[in-house]
C-alpha cells in the first residue's frame, strides 16, 4: 500500500504515523503479552485525529494476508467477523501504520471467547467532575473488592478517566461477570450517591463518576494497557499505575516518550496480574460453540456504519460514467472520463452530492431513477488514508470490476480555480 509515515496524526504536536509505529514497536515487549489472542477492534484515522475515524472489527479487505484473525459469526446470521489477533510486532506496526491509533481488546482470548479473563470497572466522570474524583472512586471500590478478597489493578485510560481490572482464574463466564460488576456498582452508587452514578444516563452524572460495567458484556472491548489515545489534541497513554499514584490522584498523564521512559525505569506493573484468592459464583452455562454469536448485527455495507467500509456504486448516466461514494452518510458524486494521455488513470470531475437510497446498498436503481440510471458495479470501499485537505484519498475498493487499491487526487492542488482529480490504480 501507498501509506505515508509522515502522515501527521496529531497536528497540535506534529505527531505522525511514522511516531506512531516507533512507539508502537518499542513498547511492543510490554503490550504483546496483554494483546495475545484476544480479538481487537481499533480506530483507525486516515486523516487527523481531528477528521474522519472508524472503528474496525472486521479486518478491512487490504489487511495483509499474514494477519492472524479470529472468524466470530454474527447473531443476526450473516458472515464472520474476522477480528485480528495482535500477535506479533509485524501486525501491531502494520496497524499503526494505517492510521490504528487506539488498540480495544475484549477480555477474553480465543478460542474461549465465553470466558472473561478479567472484570473491568470504567470510571467515566461526568461534567464537573474529573480524574481526582476517579481516583476517590477507585479506592472505594478496591475497598469493596477486598471484602471479596478479589484483587484489583488500576490503570489510568489515557483520556480522563480511570480503570480497575480484577483477574480471574479459569472457566469463569461473561454471564457472571457482568452481572457482577453491576451489583456492585449498584451497591456503590446507593452508598455514596453524591459522588457515584451506575445508570448510563448521562444527565445523572453532573459531578459524579459513572461507573461503567455493562464494559464486561461479551462485545464489549476496552481500551488497551500501553494503547495510545487520540482524546486529546496530544497523543496520551493508558498506563498502568500503582495504588499510591490513585492515592496521590496527581501527575497521571503520560505522553508515549513519558510512557516508554516508566517502563524502562518500573517495567510492567501488569506483567504478572495474580489470580483470586477465592473463586466467583459458579459460571453461567457455557454455550457449546466456543465461536459464540456476538451481538454486533452490523453487515458489511450498512448506511450509518462505525466501520471502514463504505458503498460506492459505478454508474452509468446521462452525463456518462459516475463514481459515487458514500462520504459521510451521502453520495459524493464524480464524473469520470479518460485520461487524455492514453494511461489506464482516469480523469474524476467532482460533482456534488445527494441522499443515498436505500435501494442502492442492495445494488438497484431506485425506481424513479431506472431509465436514466444503470449500475456497471457496486460494492464496498475502505478509506486507507486521505481527506480533502490533504487533496488525496488512497481507497481500496472491493467490487466485481473496480477492485484493489487506487488513489485519487488533485491535479493541481496549488490551483484553486483547477477542479480535476486523476483516479489511478497502485500497482503492487
Amino acid at each position: 500500500m501507498t501509506t505515508r509515515p509522515d502522515r501527521v496524526l496529531f497536528p497540535e504536536s506534529g505527531f505522525t504515523t511514522a511516531d506512531a509505529v516507533a512507539y508502537y514497536t518499542r513498547v511492543s515487549r510490554y503490550i504483546l503479552p496483554h494483546l495475545r489472542n484476544r480479538p481487537i477492534s481499533f480506530k483507525r484515522y486516515p486523516g487527523t485525529i481531528r477528521g474522519e475515524s472508524f472503528w474496525e472489527k472486521d479486518a478491512p479487505s487490504f489487511t495483509p494476508s499474514w494477519v492472524k484473525r479470529f472468524p466470530v459469526p454474527r447473531r443476526g446470521g450473516e458472515s464472520d467477523i474476522d477480528y485480528i489477533l495482535v500477535n506479533d510486532v509485524r501486525t501491531l506496526k502494520w496497524i499503526a501504520s494505517v492510521g490504528g491509533v487506539e488498540l480495544h481488546p475484549f477480555l477474553h482470548r480465543v478460542p474461549k471467547i465465553d470466558e472473561a479473563t478479567h472484570i473491568v470497572f470504567d470510571l467515566d466522570p461526568g461534567e464537573g467532575a474529573g480524574l481526582p474524583e476517579c481516583c476517590e472512586v477507585a479506592l472505594l471500590l478496591r475497598e469493596t473488592l477486598q471484602e471479596l478478597q478479589l484483587e484489583s489493578h488500576a490503570k489510568v485510560s489515557g483520556s480522563k478517566g480511570l480503570q480497575l481490572y480484577v483477574p480471574l482464574g479459569r472457566g469463569v463466564s461473561h454471564d457472571v461477570t457482568q452481572p457482577l460488576a453491576r451489583r456492585l456498582a449498584e451497591e456503590l452508587a446507593a452508598a455514596y450517591p453524591k459522588l457515584v452514578v451506575a445508570k448510563m444516563t448521562k444527565v445523572l452524572r453532573r459531578n459524579r463518576v459513572f461507573i461503567d460495567w455493562s464494559q464486561n458484556a461479551d462485545y464489549k472491548t476496552t481500551i488497551a494497557v500501553y494503547s495510545l489515545r487520540a482524546k486529546r489534541e496530544l497523543p496520551y497513554v493508558s498506563m498502568p499505575v500503582t495504588w499510591k499514584e490513585v492515592e496521590r490522584a496527581k501527575n497521571l498523564d503520560f505522553t508515549p516518550e513519558q510512557a516508554l521512559k516508566r517502563l524502562a525505569k518500573l517495567g510492567d506493573l501488569w506483567s504478572d496480574l495474580s489470580t483470586p484468592r477465592v473463586k466467583l459464583p459458579a459460571t453461567a452455562k457455557r454455550s457449546p460453540d466456543n465461536r459464540k454469536r456476538i451481538t454486533d448485527d452490523t453487515p458489511r455495507i450498512k448506511a450509518g456504519s462505525q466501520s471502514g467500509r463504505r458503498l460506492f456504486t459505478l454508474a452509468t448516466t446521462d452525463t456518462g460514467n459516475e463514481l459515487w461514494l458514500d462520504m459521510h452518510g451521502r453520495f459524493k458524486r464524480w464524473l469520470l472520463r479518460p485520461d487524455r494521455e492514453g494511461t489506464t488513470s482516469l480523469i474524476a470531475m467532482p460533482a456534488g452530492d445527494f441522499t443515498i437510497n436505500r435501494e442502492y446498498f442492495e445494488g438497484r436503481v431506485p425506481a424513479q431513477w431506472k431509465d436514466r440510471v444503470t449500475i456497471e458495479d457496486s460494492g464496498a470501499y475502505e478509506l486507507i488514508e486521505g481527506s480533502y485537505a490533504s487533496h488525496r484519498f488512497d481507497l481500496w475498493f472491493t467490487g466485481k470490476t473496480l477492485t484493489g487499491e487506487w488513489l485519487l487526487e488533485k491535479i493541481a492542488p496549488e490551483d484553486p480555480s483547477h477542479r480535476s482529480w486523476r483516479l489511478a490504480p497502485v500497482k503492487g
